[in-house]
């Protein structure tokens, strides 16, 4: 998966971020992840290849900031520049989740109107609370593309309301990893789930989570990659109507954004995230499992 992450770092705000996965493994390299940084990326979506083309194809899903918290109060100072950055790639799709609902509409850049077209807003709902605290927020907000994301999944969430609103184009959900995994309940999933698929909104599990709860079982899943597995066997992911990005190319001799025809490996084809992947990046560290 591509990812562009401008800053790095974020600190705790809810119960979601207890075991977060950044603290893990940031813990693992000696890296304190309270600490927030630019990084030497920062400027990933304009670089350049030698022949011109850029490093972030036209067309492409870009997630934004998954070491990190698009809207941390710690990055104000360079957000606008990162705004500047997202403008001047109208061909690609940038999708920025954050459980800082309450400093989206102050973060938002002056010339935001009802939103960008390239830009997908998404908040996480790890339970009930969360939910309720910030769907109503993002609700309020102009956006061209909203959704949310159920993760971590540790609580059962009813999201009927907010999706017969019909401002939310796709859902995500996956259980925990690493310290301290809370479990995650099949039963859980399987409703949200038939809630998108009432309101035909796109949902995708992705995975399972290391203690997974279907019934009376409790199942241990340490794998990653089977935690994905058994997410995608799961068939409650769902694809809903279709969502049109009009993107467009920012270079005068290109009339058109040609589509962007992602790489996957054979395992991906039973991948829980293949649904709402932009593709493997080919950094090999599959060859290594």
């Amino acid at each position: 998966m591509i990812i562009w992450n401008p800053w790095h770092g974020c600190h705790r705000v809810s119960e979601g971020c207890a075991h977060c996965y950044m603290y893990f493994l940031d813990g693992k390299r000696g890296i304190d992840t309270s600490k927030v940084f630019r990084t030497d990326n920062f400027d990933l979506p304009l670089q350049r290849k030698r022949d011109g083309s850029y490093k972030i194809p036209p067309g492409i899903h870009l997630y934004v900031g998954l070491s990190t918290d698009f809207f941390v109060e710690e990055a104000d100072q360079w957000r606008d520049e990162a705004w500047s950055i997202i403008r001047q790639r109208p061909d690609v799709d940038f999708r920025i989740l954050t459980k800082r609902a309450h400093r989206i509409r102050e973060c938002l850049p002056s010339d935001w109107g009802d939103g960008y077209e390239n830009v997908l807003l998404q908040v996480t709902t790890e339970n009930q609370a969360r939910a309720d605290e910030r769907l109503p927020i993002l609700l309020d907000i102009p956006a061209k593309h909203k959704g949310f994301m159920a993760a971590p999944f540790i609580g059962e969430v009813d999201a009927e309301k907010y999706l017969s609103t019909g401002q939310f184009e796709e859902v995500l959900c996956g259980g925990e990893n690493y310290d301290g995994s809370r479990p995650c309940h099949f039963e859980w999933v399987q409703k949200l789930a038939d809630q998108c698929r009432r309101y035909d909104v796109s949902f995708n599990f992705i995975e399972t989570g290391t203690i997974f709860i279907k019934g009376d079982k409790t199942y241990r899943i340490p794998d990653k990659r089977q935690q994905s597995l058994q997410a995608f066997k799961s068939g409650l992911s769902y694809k809903g109507k279709e969502v049109r990005y009009n993107l467009f190319s920012p270079e005068p001799s290109i009339f058109e954004v040609p589509a962007y025809e992602p790489f996957f490996r054979e395992h991906c084809n039973t991948c829980g995230s293949r649904m709402s992947c932009n593709g493997c990046s080919n950094c090999g560290s599959c060859d290594k499992d």
